[in-house]
């Protein structure tokens, strides 16, 4: 299946330990070869279960978000030599054991990014709150007014890419909150990269990380602040670097640690 390539799954972590076992104990065994988390800032003992189950791991000193963790682990898992990398959250909310789904349309050379989609499956039936799935039909919504195309969800944290988006794209310009998951998608479609989904089950109970309210509010507003940048660059004639290839090395110079 895997056809030469090495594939890396990548675990952005915080506060993980207590669903971090399970999560790696649903990793299909030899998939992987490079299993990566990176620690943004802990206060429990996820480094030191991390270490012992034997991944590569990575410590934040001090807490940079979480979309400056996804910065750290797709520069990682680039630098470790990664052909195709997976993004698993280690608190168990995506199930691990599609990986194979999720890999499967880059492997067969169809897809340049994959999204697990919980809107393809039963997203109600797996307690996602009324007022998040709202939220997250009418954004997906208006993102497909503005990037042309149309899919069934952009707000899911189960993806996968190959290395030539994270190589191509500027991900040091992204913002290190969770608004860098839209940001990176736009790039991708302003890039023309192909973006393909599967369906996945949705998962939310007590363990599981979630965002309150207000930065659910916070989040769809700079979500609908990426959407204005991009028609800006693509259909008005502003241009972006963000939304432009990157030029330089790769990878770029991790961020100070101070």
């Amino acid at each position: 299946m895997k056809d030469g390539k090495k594939l890396a799954a990548i675990l952005p972590a915080y506060n993980a330990e207590k669903t971090l076992e399970r999560t790696i104990a649903d990793i299909p065994a030899g998939l992987f070869d490079d299993l990566i988390l990176v620690d943004d800032a802990s206060r429990d003992g996820t480094v030191a279960l991390a270490r012992k189950l034997g991944l590569h791991v990575v410590v934040h000193p001090r807490n940079r978000g979480y979309g400056g963790n996804q910065k750290t682990c797709y520069r990682t898992a680039l630098e470790r030599g990664a052909d195709v990398v997976v993004m698993i959250h280690p608190d168990y909310q995506y199930d691990p054991t599609l990986s194979p789904e999720m890999v499967a349309p880059i492997l067969a050379g169809q897809a340049d990014c994959v999204l697990g989609s919980r809107m393809l499956g039963a997203a109600l039936k797996g307690r996602m709150p009324v007022w998040k799935y709202i939220g997250n039909k009418f954004l997906t919504g208006v993102e497909n007014l503005a990037f042309g195309v149309r899919y069934s969800e952009y707000h899911t944290g189960y993806r996968a890419y190959r290395k030539e988006v994270l190589a191509a794209l500027p991900l040091e310009l992204n913002s290190d909150n969770f608004v860098f998951d839209q940001e990176i998608i736009a790039q991708m479609v302003a890039n023309g990269f192909r973006i393909a989904e599967i369906p996945i089950p949705t998962r939310y109970f007590g363990e599981a990380s979630s965002v309150n309210f207000k930065t659910s509010v916070r989040y769809g507003l700079e979500t609908l602040l990426v959407l204005v940048r991009y028609v800006l660059h693509r259909r008005l004639g502003f241009k972006s670097k963000q939304f432009e290839r990157r030029t330089g090395p790769w990878p770029p110079a991790p961020p100070s640690a101070a």
